[in-house]
């Protein structure tokens, strides 16, 4: 849980509109910069106030997430615009967790990050490519570690790093052997991130109580079956999704994606 180690070709994440064929009529896709807003926030470590970006409400309409609970918006990627990230000081938190600070905490922040941080300068970008969110997300887990954050906020925010890697992997092109080395090296960096979530959540899961990063068990050994069975681990697999098909407060979606998991994991062990 140490490791703290671009423009997207679809058009989805351009900052002007575009036109799509739906149903064979054309309709427009909306520039990402109109699904955003700034907000003005004020840092817990240095004081200063700096304005960071974050998704409109209601502007967005969610569709079906990965089978790992990726959340998957029309014509944006959310993920970008988790982090809220202090320009001068080099403080950076998941949004939710930005002002969860302590004054020990602070302090651990101002002594190993502020100090060595230069701040940013230059215009902010008008919308997030992968690379900037990747880089802020990087930022948040440095941070985390320096404040001696709980194992599940290392792990959360390596996840997210992860699925950040597979939107910037969805956007790579393999026309030549370059691209397609550089598409490689993108999804092993997300494995890594993947593996590192992985094992910081099943030392969560020992450590701390529920709602585990706003999950409940439920979702929690759902999230874990599917990770498990994502590195052929099958007996662990299985083990948290019978936690999900007997428990009283899952929902029937919920259970209905473990049976479809555990319907693979029997496919995949008769192989």
């Amino acid at each position: 849980m140490n490791s703290v180690s671009g423009t997207e070709k679809s058009g989805l994440g351009s900052e002007t509109s575009a036109k799509v064929v739906v149903g064979g009529k054309k309709a427009e896709i909306p520039a990402e910069e109109t699904l955003i807003l700034e907000k003005k926030v004020q840092c817990k470590v240095c004081d200063y106030e700096f304005k960071t970006k974050t998704v409109k409400s209601g502007k967005v309409r969610r569709l079906q997430p990965d089978r790992d609970l990726r959340p998957r918006f029309q014509y944006i990627d959310t993920l970008k615009y988790d982090v809220t990230a202090c320009p001068e000081c080099g403080y950076a938190a998941l949004s939710r967790d930005f002002d969860r600070l302590t004054s020990t905490q602070a302090k651990m922040i101002r002594e190993n990050i502020s100090a060595q941080y230069h701040r940013k300068t230059g215009t902010e970008p008008t919308v997030y490519s992968y690379e900037n969110a990747i880089d802020r997300y990087k930022l948040a887990l440095l941070n985390t570690v320096v404040k001696k954050g709980k194992e599940s906020e290392k792990a959360y925010i390596c996840l997210k790093i992860s699925w950040l890697l597979r939107g910037k992997a969805d956007t790579m092109s393999e026309n030549t052997p370059e691209e397609k080395k550089a598409k490689e090296a993108c999804q092993k960096e997300e494995k890594n991130f993947y593996l590192q979530a992985y094992e910081g959540f099943n030392k969560a899961i020992s450590q701390e109580m529920f709602p585990i990063c706003g999950m409940d068990e439920s979702t929690m050994d759902y999230l874990l079956a599917y990770m498990s069975y994502y590195f052929e681990k099958y007996e662990m697999a299985s083990r948290f999704l019978s936690g999900v098909l007997v428990s009283a407060t899952a929902s029937h979606r919920m259970k209905d994606m473990a049976l479809d998991l555990k319907e693979d994991i029997v496919s995949r062990l008769k192989r």
